[in-house]
């Protein structure tokens, strides 16, 4: 499956799609990347002088990439049905150590900690464009096709 296949399954879109490019994936692992364009909404309010992107943005991508896209990548290949897929967070615990501004690029790396009983829990970091640690946590959901 490669990066094109995993994101049109995604059940998002713009501009809740926070998913630009899978650069790699595994039965263990997946790295992606997004770049937070200015233009997107939240920054006209978040903060109004100096605009950051809000944390829980910042752990939605962990999700879609961490989660979300490494799960698509599961069920597909344990042969699933892929066109009625639903996945459903089901726990977050995230710690945040940096900013990241209108117009980074970042890159989430996903390690899968265990995956049974559609249920896939993840550690993931979040990476800024000088490849500084921005946030770290575990991620689980349900996954249900």
């Amino acid at each position: 499956m490669n990066s094109e296949e995993i994101i049109s399954y995604l059940p998002y879109s713009a501009p809740f799609l926070f998913v630009d490019k899978i650069v790699s994936v595994g039965a263990k692992s997946i790295t992606g990347t997004f770049r937070f364009d200015e233009s997107l909404d939240f920054y006209k309010g978040h903060f109004k002088e100096n605009p950051v992107t809000p944390g829980v943005i910042l752990t939605e991508t962990m999700a879609q990439i961490g989660v979300v896209s490494l799960g698509i990548y599961l069920v597909k290949t344990e042969g699933g049905d892929l066109q009625h897929v639903q996945i459903v967070l089901t726990s977050s615990e995230v710690d945040f150590y940096k900013p990241v501004f209108p117009n980074e690029t970042v890159t989430v790396k996903s390690t899968q900690e265990y995956f049974r009983f559609n249920k896939l829990k993840c550690y993931i970091e979040l990476f800024n464009e000088k490849e500084e640690l921005v946030c770290r946590g575990k991620i689980a959901g349900m996954i249900k096709s």
